[in-house]
């Protein structure tokens, strides 16, 4: 089946590049259409509501595009309006959560800890994934400030260095050894994170799995683009978007377009 239509994805800004590189990687003859709703970061302190509405906004702008498939980058998004976008929307849609079940699976320590935002947290999809697993002990962290630092081009910076060891230092005193990334931009922070955690704790994020499950889908359900010309990547940034072109590594161009 042959569908020329590009893939769309939306994130509550720059973070979700981490799940576009990885489908592009799987798919680089696709077209992709990425959107970063940096104007409205972070998602994970609103209320379930306002992520609810942002999450449509962005749907509608990426259907006007004629996106054929659409990726919710974002595990805020995900885990609070991925029911509502697909009762709405005639459309398939691709979430990312938190890959709580491989990191549960093959701990031997019986302690996992999850960094991720106090939507994915709080929310009622993050309490049914959790609740298969009541032999395993779960450190939850809220990352408070992480995602306005990494929005703000603030990777490496003294701040972001302790603010992660605030976080993680209790969960390594508590003996985990898988720490699972509950939002598409923290792999940006592995590097950092890697400083920090001790050899013997593995990181897992879902940027690997959203993108098998995408090829999946456009391969067996949406078609895939045909092949005669070079595909088109396109970023669109209702803020600076700087920081986004250079966690692209300025290899592609930013509009900025309010939306």
């Amino acid at each position: 089946m042959i569908n020329n239509n590009p893939i769309g994805l939306f994130d509550s800004g720059i973070g979700g590049t981490s799940i576009w590189k990885e489908i592009h990687q799987l798919l680089p003859n696709e077209d992709t259409i990425y959107l970063a709703d940096s104007k409205n970061a972070p998602y994970g302190e609103k209320s379930k509501e306002e992520i609810i509405q942002l999450s449509f906004k962005n749907t509608e702008f990426l259907l006007n595009q004629n996106c054929k498939l659409i990726v919710v980058a974002c595990n805020t998004a995900t885990t609070n309006a991925i029911k509502e976008l697909r009762n709405k929307y005639n459309v398939p849609f691709i979430g990312i959560e938190p890959a709580i079940k491989p990191a549960a699976l093959h701990s031997q320590t019986q302690k996992i800890g999850i960094l991720a935002t106090k939507g994915t947290l709080n929310s009622e999809l993050f309490y049914k994934n959790i609740e298969q697993f009541q032999d395993i002990q779960i450190i939850e962290q809220i990352g408070f400030g992480l995602v306005e630092l990494i929005e703000n081009g603030k990777i490496n910076s003294s701040e972001m260095k302790s603010l992660l060891l605030q976080y993680l230092t209790p969960m390594i005193e508590s003996n985990i050894d898988y720490l699972v990334l509950g939002c598409s931009h923290y792999p940006y922070l592995i590097p950092q994170i890697k400083k920090i955690l001790p050899n013997n704790i593995k990181i897992i994020d879902s940027g690997e799995a959203v993108a098998k499950q995408t090829k999946k889908i456009v391969t067996e359900n949406v078609g895939l683009r045909e092949i005669h010309k070079k595909s088109i990547q396109t970023f669109y940034s209702n803020t600076n978007p700087k920081v986004l072109a250079e966690i692209l590594e300025n290899y592609y161009s930013v509009i900025q377009k309010d939306f």
